[in-house]
Formats: structure tokens, C-alpha cells, sequence
């Protein structure tokens, strides 16, 4: 296989740890109370490659998700994509302290990230005891 250049300007751009099956649990640890999110991709995913340029687009509305971001190549790092049961990339799975909160498969635009992303702050709530009530309907993070 031909060595390939990766487009790492959004890794960058959005200051994106790269994370192996060794250094997930602690990387994941060090985010303490921040919602991490893991960028799983893959070399030659067309599909990573447009919601690479798509984050790349609008990286003020991205940055004021306050993510703590990471990212893997899991054709590099196959363990990592059969832990986390990857059928396909991009995908992007939510974090808070260590815990899996869900995860938002595809670029589906902007708006939808973002539902995921307040999906996944919404248990966050909910789990600390902050929320009033209790969780409803089917949320953009499974």
C-alpha cells in the first residue's frame, strides 16, 4: 500500500490528540469533567474527508462546542474500532470522565453535531443529578 498523506489541518485546527488502544483510557481520563469526543477515521474515507472540511468550514461554531477532541485512525488502530464496534467512518463517540456517552455516525451537517453534542451533555446532567425530569424521546447520540 502506497504511503498516502493524511490532511491532518483539522487535527490541528481543533488541537486533536491522536489516540492508539494504549493511550485511550488514559488520554480519556486526563479530559476529567470536559466532554471528549474520539474523531474515528479512516485513510481514504471520502466521508472523513468531507467532514474534515466541513468542521474546517466553520471552526468558531465548532470550537464553541467546548470539546475536548482526540482522534484515531482505525485502519491504523484496528483494535480501537473493534472495541468500540465500528461498522463504518467517521464516527464520534462521546466521553465524560472515562464513561461512553454515545456516539454520532456520519457527517450529517452542522445542526445535527450539535443535537448530538447537547444530547450528550444532557446525560451528563442527568447522570450528575442535575437535570429536573427524566430523559425523553430517541436523541441524535445512540
Amino acid at each position: 500500500m502506497a504511503n498516502i498523506p493524511v490532511d491532518a489541518t483539522a487535527f490541528a485546527a481543533f488541537d486533536m490528540k491522536e489516540l492508539s488502544a494504549d493511550s485511550i483510557d488514559a488520554s480519556l481520563a486526563e479530559a476529567g469533567d470536559e466532554l471528549a469526543v474520539v474523531f474515528f477515521w479512516g485513510l481514504d474515507c471520502f466521508n472523513c474527508e468531507i467532514a474534515k472540511k466541513a468542521m474546517l468550514a466553520q471552526p468558531e461554531a465548532i470550537r464553541a462546542l467546548g470539546l475536548r477532541w482526540f482522534h484515531s485512525n482505525v485502519y491504523e488502530h484496528r483494535e480501537l474500532g473493534r472495541r468500540f464496534m465500528l461498522h463504518g467512518v467517521p464516527t464520534w463517540f462521546f466521553f465524560h470522565r472515562g464513561k461512553r456517552l454515545g456516539r454520532a455516525t456520519g457527517w450529517h451537517g452542522l445542526g445535527q453535531f450539535q443535537a448530538a453534542v447537547a444530547a450528550a451533555r444532557e446525560k451528563v446532567r442527568v447522570a450528575s443529578g442535575l437535570a429536573g425530569g427524566q430523559p425523553s424521546g430517541k436523541t441524535p447520540v445512540d
